[in-house]
This record gives C-alpha cells, sequence and structure tokens, in this order.
C-alpha cells in the first residue's frame, strides 16, 4: 500500500506578528513531521504554499529548512503555483525551489496547435502519475482550461492524481457564491484524486467522472476569517490517501494551529457605554494566558458611534493578562451616524470587494476589462500588488520603481495598454 499526502493555502509568511508567523511555521514543520512519521511516499501542495511570490527570507529559510529535512528522508514533495505564488514578473520562489531540486512544480505545460498540454510527472517510488495547472489571474484561468488538452491526459493509464488550485462552481460555498469558478467539466476525466486548493474550507465531493475531489483547507490561517474558524473550532490539517492501483482510504490528518477563544458579540439595542461595559465583564471572566483571543462584535448601535468603544483598553488588558495574539473583527459593526454611508462585511476583504464593485458601477470606461465584476477583480489584485513591503536593504526609489513596474505587469496580465507602454 502507498501512501501520499495533501494539503494547500498554507500561506507561509501571511502574518507579520511574531507570535503568529512562529505559530504558522510551527504547524508547517508540524505536518511535514507528521507525513514523515505516517511513511507517505510522497507530498502533494496545491498552491499557496508561501503568501506571496517572493516572500521574506527568514520565512522562506525556515521552511526550507524542514523542506529539506523531508528530502533527505526520501519523500519527493510536488507542488503547483496558487494564486498567491505568482509575481508579476513570472519567476517566484516556487521556480527557485524546483530549480533547487528541493520540491517539483508540477504546473509545466506547452501550447501546441492551440491546445495546452501539461506534462505529466510519474512519481519514482510509487509510479504515480501527477499533473496540475496552477492558479491564473483574474479571468486567465478560465482561458487555460478552454484550451487544455483533456484527451491526452484522460487517455493517460495508471494511478493519477490532477492538482488544481481554483474554486469549483458545483462544489462552490455558500459565502463563496460571488467568486469566479471553473465547471467541473473544465477538468479531465478519469484522475482517481482531484487535489484542489484556493478553497478555505475543508469538502470531499465527487460526481460522476470525477469521484473524488477534494480540498483540505488553509493548512493554517492566512486570512482574518481563517482565524475566526480556527478559534471556533474547524480543524486545520491535511489529507493522507492510501491507494495501490485505487484509492483505498482518504483520511484527515489534524494539525494543531493555536489555542482559540472565540467570543462574539451583537450590538443592537445597546449603546457604546453599555458595548464597553459587556465587553469588559465578559472578557475578564476568561482565561487567555498562551491563547489566540478572537473578538466578532456586530450590528447597529443603538447609541453614540462605534469609536467610542474603547477597544484599545480590552487589548490592552488582554495583552497583560497574557493572551499570544488578539484579533478583532468589527468590521461589520456600525451605528446610526454611519450605517448609511459605511459599508460593512464579514472581514476585511469582504469589505474592500464591496467598495471596489460599487466604485466600478459608477465610472464609465471603454475597456471591457475595468468594467463590472472583471474591473473589481483588476482593482482588487492591484491592491494586493501595492501592499508589498520593501524588501531588506531596498532603497526607497528603487522600491516605488518596483511598485510601478508590478502594477502595470499586473495591467498587462489583463490584456490591458497603459499609456506608460506607449
Amino acid at each position: 500500500m502507498s501512501k501520499f499526502a495533501h494539503m494547500a493555502d498554507v500561506h507561509l509568511g501571511a502574518h507579520r506578528e511574531p507570535a503568529m508567523q512562529k505559530l504558522e511555521l510551527a504547524a508547517f514543520d508540524e505536518a511535514l513531521d507528521r507525513c514523515k512519521e505516517l511513511g507517505v511516499d510522497f507530498i502533494l501542495i496545491s498552491g499557496d504554499l508561501f503568501h506571496v511570490g517572493i516572500p521574506d527570507l527568514t520565512v522562506v529559510n525556515s521552511a526550507l529548512r524542514k523542506m529539506m529535512q523531508i528530502k533527505r528522508a526520501g519523500i519527493q514533495i510536488y507542488a503547483i503555483y496558487g494564486s498567491h505564488d505568482y509575481t508579476p514578473t513570472g519567476t517566484s520562489v516556487i521556480d527557485i525551489l524546483d530549480t533547487a531540486g528541493v520540491i517539483v512544480n508540477l504546473s509545466k505545460w506547452k501550447l501546441e496547435g492551440g491546445k495546452l498540454r501539461l506534462a505529466v510527472h510519474q512519481d519514482e517510488r510509487t509510479g504515480t502519475k501527477l499533473a496540475g495547472i496552477s492558479a491564473r489571474k483574474i479571468g486567465l484561468e478560465s482561458k487555460y482550461y478552454e484550451i487544455l488538452d483533456r484527451k491526452t491526459l484522460e487517455d493517460e493509464e495508471g494511478f493519477k492524481v490532477f492538482a488544481f488550485h481554483s474554486g469549483i462552481t458545483e462544489f462552490k460555498p455558500e459565502h463563496l457564491r460571488e467568486m469566479e469558478t471553473l465547471d467541473i467539466s473544465s477538468f479531465p476525466k478519469g484522475f482517481d484524486y482531484y487535489a484542489g486548493g484556493h478553497i478555505h474550507q475543508r469538502g470531499e465531493f465527487g460526481v460522476k467522472g470525477y469521484e473524488k475531489v477534494v480540498f483540505p483547507g488553509p493548512l493554517f490561517t492566512g486570512y482574518g476569517r481563517d482565524v475566526e474558524d480556527t478559534a471556533r473550532g474547524e480543524k486545520r490539517g491535511f489529507y493522507l490517501v492510501e491507494f495501490d492501483d485505487r484509492i483505498r482510504s482518504v483520511k484527515f490528518s489534524q494539525v494543531e494551529a493555536f489555542g482559540g477563544i472565540y467570543r462574539e458579540y451583537a450590538v443592537g439595542g445597546k449603546n457604546a457605554a453599555e458595548v464597553n461595559a459587556e465587553l469588559v465583564q465578559d472578557l475578564a471572566s476568561i482565561d487567555v494566558k498562551g491563547k489566540v483571543v478572537v473578538i466578532r462584535i456586530h450590528g447597529e448601535l443603538a447609541g453614540g458611534r462605534a469609536a467610542d468603544i474603547d477597544f484599545g483598553t480590552v487589548k490592552k488588558q488582554l495583552d497583560e493578562r497574557g493572551a499570544l495574539y488578539i484579533y478583532l473583527n468589527r468590521y461589520s459593526l456600525s451605528s446610526k451616524e454611519t450605517s448609511k454611508t459605511f459599508i460593512t462585511g464579514e472581514d476585511l476583504s469582504a469589505i474592500e470587494r464591496s467598495l471596489f464593485a460599487r466604485g466600478v458601477s459608477k465610472i464609465k470606461v471603454s475597456q471591457q476589462e475595468l468594467s463590472g465584476e472583471k474591473g473589481a477583480a483588476v482593482a482588487t489584485e492591484l491592491l494586493r500588488v501595492f501592499r508589498q513591503g520593501s524588501r531588506s536593504n531596498e532603497l526607497k526609489k528603487d522600491y516605488r520603481q518596483r511598485m510601478v513596474k508590478d502594477g502595470l505587469q499586473t495591467l498587462k496580465l489583463q490584456g490591458i495598454s497603459t499609456d506608460a507602454e506607449k
């Protein structure tokens, strides 16, 4: 019996806070150590190993050290690009790790006769045939699947695994109903296992021709919503797949991300002073030492402003009592004075999407790529690019030039001409 581990959305480097950085790296180390203990033959990472294409070198060094240990133990690591692994210039740390032989980037292809032909890699130890297609940016992904040579992949014999980093329309969670996804028919049929990534919610699915489609969810927590879900008890980890000529078992292997405390407060009918008193009283009775504390507060205040709630004092008191990290979600909090002008949402990313969608709808543009949902998606991607911090020892002038270059390259990827290029 052979075994492989399937994980995705590791998002190393997602957190800037030292405590959370330490936890996310520890979760990655624990997952790879568990793979070794379980005797897996190979590990498959279905995208977003890192949170950005060119991450902090301290994070890369720590991850590399652990991956080299796994490599020396004879366990091959396969990966594909996720939506966060790309850079506007086209080369990311995934390419560097592939060149160095630490991982194998499965997403290698060529265009022949108008068809996208994926390379099929055969694992030396198990004979498994693996193919993968990486995530693409803002609408380009569906175009790659449209020209994908599915027949050649379907004609391959043997035990086959297909890796991808996309949402699937038929299996899309309700809270992601607005996300751009692909129909399951876009994928080649007949693979034994479809190793998904990108969807930050664990799930196992199947329909005729695609009997085993699996999303492991994030290994740790890449976003605020992930932190909330983990604190509420959502399990994190990876899948262990046992097989010979077919799949014999698929089991979820949990990785302990962190000890969390979750508190939710609805403010409807209360004024700011009453909410302040409730927060102080409730949180005072909780043992927060060494814990990640998540506070979600939502609704419309009956009196006062959201700014009148003294969150600074609440966080200070929790810090003094030994809380490891405090995540405060007040994105759905409003008052009567602001409810008509403010946009609220479950988290910051939801608010950003709503703001961009509202803004784009008010602007008339001649280029289709900048209108409607596509325009909002382009704006979201540009924001992600511009959020990149300066690199170690990078001059301000060089940083500004890099941001301009990356921004123009992002627009160019969407087929948008720019005056700067002309």
